[in-house]
């Protein structure tokens, strides 16, 4: 592979993977969402993929496999099983803290700030992989942005799993990668974070036939 072809494939696998977050804010469907969340999985896992493949590495190809199964395919999948409720306001984000105009405003600002933040680092070493780092940095900001302006448990852990896309992303695109044991244990606490909302959400609906945490408060008051 050509370092061209390697730098046009690594920014459209990158510009994919910062749209995705920027989508996310934009809809309401949670089913929706969760699609869009699998799309980014697989954009997460061509990350690695292109390094790997451009630097011969084959344990970032086994790394970006994994990605692409769990990121892009299990996770949403649970996630997916979570939202199946009884009423039709279960699958939407009817009452965020921030409107939709409002929410795309603040990821292009966001998206800026981290271009401004890591510039000093991209300026270290100007590499492909270096110079796509902002993406993962405003991934990571859009991400912390969600799970603190939306209501709905679900809606949250689709904020936590931005942050950690966003953070999976840095390691790669500043280090070119991790080591596999690394980024194997983060994955299985991610699944094991998401299990357990499966499981709290269900008994969430079960108890108090939703999961909306305002009127949990207001329930509790």
């Amino acid at each position: 592979m050509t370092e061209a072809l390697y730098t046009q494939l690594l920014d459209l696998a990158c510009g994919a993977f910062l749209l995705a977050a920027v989508v996310v804010l934009w809809l309401r469907e949670l089913t929706v969402v969760v699609r869009v969340l699998a799309v980014q999985g697989v954009a997460l896992a061509a990350i690695p993929l292109l390094i790997g493949w451009y630097e011969d590495e084959a344990a970032l190809l086994g790394i970006s496999a994994g990605l692409a199964l769990l990121r892009g395919g299990l996770l949403p999948y649970l996630l997916n099983r979570a939202l199946t409720g009884p009423r039709d306001s279960e699958h939407r984000e009817t009452r965020p803290l921030v409107n939709v105009a409002a929410s795309l405003l603040t990821a292009a600002l966001l998206t800026l700030l981290a271009y401004a933040v890591t510039r000093p680092l991209v300026a270290l070493e100007a590499t492909p992989a270096t110079r796509a780092l902002p993406v993962g940095f405003a991934v990571v900001l859009i991400g912390f942005f969600v799970l603190v302006t939306r209501r709905r448990a679900p809606s949250q852990v689709v904020g936590f799993l931005l942050l950690d896309n966003g953070i999976t992303a840095i390691a790669f695109l500043a280090a070119s990668g991790v080591p596999v044991i690394v980024e194997l244990g983060v994955s299985f606490d991610v699944l094991l974070a998401v299990l357990v909302l499966h499981i709290l959400t269900t008994r969430m609906r079960a108890a108090f036939g939703g999961t909306d945490l305002d009127e949990l408060r207001e329930l509790h008051d």
